[in-house]
């Protein structure tokens, strides 16, 4: 853009009222100007002295000498330096005056501004907006035709001659209608040239003659085209991409050269128990740190990990590096964990492994030692979380522990954690079950028998479960199930800590703490006169009462998760979860086999499992009835469940509600608001 001072003509030279006609004279010849202003001292405009004055002076007879005031013209035609460009246009182009006064911003006189130095300017912005032009037309990818007012190519660039198949020199200077016939009837709405495959503009303009010529701009839609159809080839095979991820086997997962998640396939966000929006664009070390798949963007290499277990499944990561020219712009991880035939090599080695795990698993069960901690007790019942913390403390001392509960409810390992938590814990872990040894080998495996004692005896005799167990624990499991006759040895045993063999005449010692299970009611069988009642107050030192999984029904779906896990790792399954179909099912049942039904129920489910989840259908046809049966029906059978079982209790303790309460395993307060619920006179 032109500036206003770079087309004003400085005034150098001082004209003021004295200033002789000679002078002037001079300055009009050196200078060749029009005018001259005329200032003051301080620059400040007088007037001016035209061409015009100096010629009436000279034809007055003036002299050379005399000073020029009386020609002097005092309204001259002045104009701001800081006046915009457009004005100054404006006044050049209505103003009769051929030459301007120009000051500046204090209205010093600096400058004369004439309409040649104007044209001048303009002329030479002309040209250079014209080269600008030319330039960006020739290297534009636009196609440019230009007509003048007889509709006569009087331009055209080389992206137009690309875009018709015709050169410039046949183009120009030649009738538009003769070249392309119909061009001009297109009308002046963009619109699609089918022809040249192109997007037509047409627009007028008014020549120099003030005729109407036509201005058309052709864009070229030939490599949206191509880009579009590559576009559709893209779209087509991202959408090939994410069908192949939900339907994959394994999980898969991708990333770009971010490491930044941009897919994930669904069995993959089921393994690790995550939400895909959570997931998608998240960097991949920090949602799923144990894939490491960062690793290949520094090796460049494919690798497979080791085994690594999720929920009791075991799977293996395949990191694959995406290339580009040589640089990793992404990566693949492949979570293979329900077909493992691409790693064969890597089963053999955890076959191996397994069978030498299994081999030492038997020996070590061979040697009597405790298997379960506190850990393996799951729950999530308040009562259930005190009896374990009363168990642990128990635990440190030597005291004989009775731990009582319906079957499967978990009482042997109640007596794995009370031992291996226990002073005694490096020593063995001796396990009776007093109801599966028959009456009459049960004093023999108690206390062992000498050689000969009776008919089939080993040679060298045996030693009994007590000598196995010195040092240690001896778990009597059932031992509501002992004969009247064994449990007065047991007595004394427990009252001695010492014991004859079977055809022995040595008394053995022996240091063994007993820890004993039934899930009978000794109080009745000792009134009863089936268990004596000296052994019942020697082994009822500490009594922990597991109550049954009916009556921890929010224990139900926390148990299903941790048998699942290691159902799994049992089974070598991949169940994920569960259907909230079948899970209702579950939550309905009433339990009466307890921890021990549950776990063989999800056995039977997670091995009938074909989709990765239980379905209602991989369930017993009695745990799938409770589906169509009312709720109100469920809940009226539990409540008479649980009725019963408190008139039970209250009976069998004479009316003591602290006793009843710790048979049913609930609180006392527990016991007085169920009392009150079903309004029984106690």
């Amino acid at each position: 853009m032109i500036e206003f001072k770079d087309i004003v003509t400085p005034v150098d030279c001082e004209v003021t009222v004295e200033t002789t006609l000679r002078d002037a004279l001079e300055i009009f010849k050196k200078k060749k100007w029009n005018l001259l202003p005329v200032t003051d001292a301080e620059q400040n405009l007088q007037g001016v002295f035209t061409r015009s004055g100096l010629y009436q002076m000279v034809l007055d007879g003036g002299p050379l000498d005399a000073p020029i005031q009386p020609y002097i013209k005092k309204q001259a035609r002045s104009i701001r330096i800081d006046t915009p460009y457009r004005e100054i246009e404006q006044i050049v182009k209505t103003s009769k005056v051929g030459t301007g006064v120009v000051l500046d911003e204090q209205n010093k006189v600096i400058g004369l501004l004439t309409k040649t130095d104007m044209v001048g300017a303009l002329l030479k912005s002309a040209n250079t907006l014209k080269d600008q032009l030319e330039t960006i037309l020739q290297h534009s990818n636009i196609g440019v035709l230009m007509t003048d007012g007889g509709m006569q190519v009087v331009y055209a660039n080389e992206a137009f001659a690309k875009i018709s198949g015709r050169s410039i020199d046949s183009i120009m200077s030649r009738a538009l209608d003769e070249i392309f016939p119909g061009l001009l009837n297109e009308g002046n709405t963009p619109h699609h040239y089918e022809k040249f495959k192109s997007i037509l503009h047409i627009s007028s303009y008014e020549t120099v003659n003030h005729e109407e010529g036509k201005i058309l701009l052709f864009q070229d839609i030939s490599e949206f085209e191509k880009m579009a159809e590559e576009l559709e080839t893209v779209k087509k095979l991202k959408l090939t991409i994410e069908t192949t991820l939900e339907n994959a086997y394994d999980g898969i997962l991708m990333t770009d050269e971010k490491n930044m998640i941009t897919m994930v396939s669904p069995p993959l966000l089921e393994l690790f128990n995550l939400v895909k929006t959570e997931v998608l664009y998240k960097p991949v070390d920090q949602v799923l740190p144990q894939l490491k798949l960062g690793n290949v963007f520094s090796s460049e290499m494919a690798e497979v990990s080791d085994f690594h277990e999720m929920k009791g499944i075991r799977y293996i990561v395949h990191r694959i590096p995406i290339k580009k020219d040589g640089k990793v712009i992404g990566a693949i991880g492949k979570v293979m964990f329900r077909q493992l035939n691409e790693v064969s090599e890597l089963f053999k080695r955890l076959q191996k492994a397994e069978n030498k795990a299994s081999f030492y698993h038997q020996q070590l069960q061979k040697s009597e030692s405790a298997r379960f901690t506190w850990d393996h007790i799951l729950s999530k019942d308040s009562y259930m979380e005190k009896l374990k913390k009363s168990a642990a403390k128990a635990a440190k001392g030597r005291s004989t522990v009775l731990v009582r509960g319906e079957s499967g409810t978990g009482k042997e390992l109640f007596a794995h954690a009370i031992h291996n938590s226990s002073a005694r814990s490096d020593g063995k872990f001796v396990v009776v079950n007093c109801a599966a040894i028959p009456e009459d080998l049960l004093e023999s495996e108690f206390f062992g028998y000498e050689e000969g004692a009776f008919t089939g005896a080993k040679q060298r005799g045996k030693i009994g479960k007590f000598d196995l167990a010195n040092g240690g624990t001896l778990f009597l499991d059932e031992i509501g199930d002992m004969s009247l006759s064994l449990q007065a040895k047991l007595l004394r045993v427990l009252q001695e800590r010492e014991f004859y063999r079977v055809g022995g005449n040595v008394r053995v010692k022996v240091d063994v703490r007993i820890i004993a299970a039934t899930n009978r009611n000794l109080e009745e069988m000792v009134k009863q006169g089936e268990f004596r009642e000296d052994l019942y107050y020697r082994l009822n030192v500490i009594s922990l009462n597991i109550p049954p999984l009916r009556n921890r029904v929010q224990d139900v779906e926390y148990l299903i998760t941790g048998l699942m896990r290691e159902l799994n790792s049992m089974l070598g399954t991949s169940i994920t979860g569960i259907s909230s179909q079948a899970m209702t099912a579950l939550l309905r049942y009433g339990w009466p086999g307890n921890v021990r039904e549950l776990r063989n129920v999800l056995e039977r489910a997670m091995t009938f499992a074909e989709h990765g989840k239980i379905q209602a259908e991989d369930l017993p046809d009695y745990l799938i009835s409770q589906l169509s049966r009312p709720v109100t029906e469920q809940i009226s059978l539990a409540e008479d469940a649980e009725l019963g079982a408190i008139k039970k209790a209250l009976s069998q303790t004479n009316g003591n509600k602290a006793k009843a309460a710790r048979l049913l395993g609930i609180s006392r307060s527990g016991l007085y608001e169920k009392i009150k619920k079903y309004q029984l006179s106690v």
